[in-house]
């Protein structure tokens, strides 16, 4: 694992949980998982990675940046969509391997790239057997714009 250069070093466990540095523990990958929630509603959005430079971006912008896994590339959500998504706060977990934003979205408000408000727009219904014909249901109505006028695919 690579030394950061924008966070503190991790330091001992009691520094770490108990301490006022932000010290990421970033996986092997250089990665960190964030779970950004809508500042009002508390509803969950989307879950993303994060690199050493997103998150510094992140925090020093005001704006969420992403580390995209399958472009392998800086990912500043919203910018081709419109649906920026504006920190209100930042906090990680007590031994910061995981951040936790809040946020609200410019635009339609959609954090989802295939449209909808979150990325967490299906139920996963519980109490039945788990079978391969279970079925998801929709816990959005509709998408919030259509990525086809968005993106183009």
């Amino acid at each position: 694992m690579t030394e950061t250069t924008h966070f503190a070093g991790r330091g001992d466990k009691s520094a770490l949980e108990t301490g006022t540095a932000l010290s990421p523990k970033f996986d092997r990958d250089g990665l960190i998982p964030c779970i950004a929630t809508d500042a009002d509603t508390g509803e969950v959005l989307m879950f993303a990675y994060m690199n050493e430079t997103s998150l510094a971006l992140t925090i020093e912008t005001g704006i969420a940046h992403y580390w995209s896994r399958s472009r392998q590339e800086l990912w500043k959500k919203g910018e081709t969509s419109g649906n920026l998504q504006r920190i209100v706060e930042a906090r990680t977990d007590c031994d910061q391997d995981v951040v936790w934003i809040r946020v609200r979205v410019d635009g339609a408000g959609a954090s989802c790239h295939v449209g909808y408000k979150s990325c967490f727009y299906r139920r996963i219904p519980v109490g039945v057997p788990a079978t391969p014909d279970l079925a998801l249901e929709f816990a959005e109505d509709a998408p919030l714009f259509d990525p086809k006028d968005v993106y183009g695919k």
